[in-house]
């Protein structure tokens, strides 16, 4: 498949940062360094990392022409709130994605994955720090597979297929072409959160879901529970039908 380069996007969000960095250990661990100087959003976009990682401290593989950013902000609202980023994020991705390839099959995998033609294209991981219930710094750490993906053996069983924007579409864009996208789409989910609350961001993920209706497995730390991805709780909490009845999870890894 020849490959298609995308066309660049010049506009940018009023009151947003940008940093691009040739390379860094992770973009996370920027965002905690640079959180106590923080006077507006700012998108960190490192062009490679040398420790980058995804979900419970997992290795996430990030080969130069990826894409690796965090968008480090100062979320209003308690840690609830602040984990409702996870669903802005993923919509951003949908949207970015879909900008750049029309074309391209985009489901949104609970809790944080996006998916390209069924396999995994991107990853979503927050961190946040604060005390108690309030939230001083939020990490919105993302990573797509914009030209390469990680090989089948490098996932567990079970989980979504990795695969690369540019081997499934064969669309090349370079990372900061797609930050522009990405900021754009995220500003527009964020003011729709700020303007009208979780319940249309809810509503918009759920009608990108993967395998809503569907039977699936979510593994806790502590247990394996199979059911029917029923929805999505009012907080974001995966609500599944079991033979046991309903049930709202919280955190989980999903398997199909």
């Amino acid at each position: 498949m020849s490959a298609e380069r995308a066309e660049v996007r010049s506009v940018w969000p009023d009151g947003v940062a940008r940093r691009v960095l040739p390379q860094v250990d992770s973009t996370n661990s920027e965002a905690a360094r640079l959180a106590q100087h923080l006077t507006q959003p700012t998108w960190i976009l490192a062009l490679s990392q040398t420790a980058a990682r995804g979900r419970r401290g997992r290795e996430w593989v990030s080969p130069e022409g990826n894409f690796a950013t965090t968008l480090l902000m100062q979320p209003t609202g308690d840690a609830a709130n602040a984990s409702q980023r996870s669903f802005v994020a993923a919509l951003a991705l949908a949207d970015a994605l879909r900008a750049v390839a029309p074309s391209a099959q985009i489901a949104l995998k609970w809790p944080n994955d996006v998916l390209l033609n069924g396999g995994k294209v991107a990853g979503i991981l927050l961190e946040s720090a604060g005390q108690g219930r309030v939230v001083s710094h939020l990490a919105v750490g993302i990573g797509v597979n914009l030209v390469a993906a990680p090989p089948k053996e490098a996932v567990e069983a079970g989980a979504a297929q990795p695969v690369s924007l540019l081997g499934e579409t064969g669309v090349r864009i370079a990372p900061e072409a797609f930050l522009d996208h990405l900021a754009n789409a995220f500003a527009h989910w964020e003011n729709e959160l700020a303007t009208r609350g979780f319940g249309p961001i809810r509503d918009a993920w759920l009608s990108r879901a993967a395998r809503l209706g569907q039977p699936i497995t979510a593994r806790t730390l502590t247990e394996t529970i199979g059911g029917t991805f029923e929805t999505l709780g009012e907080d974001g909490s995966l609500i599944l039908s079991t033979p046991a009845g309903r049930r709202a999870i919280p955190a989980a890894d999903v398997f199909f």
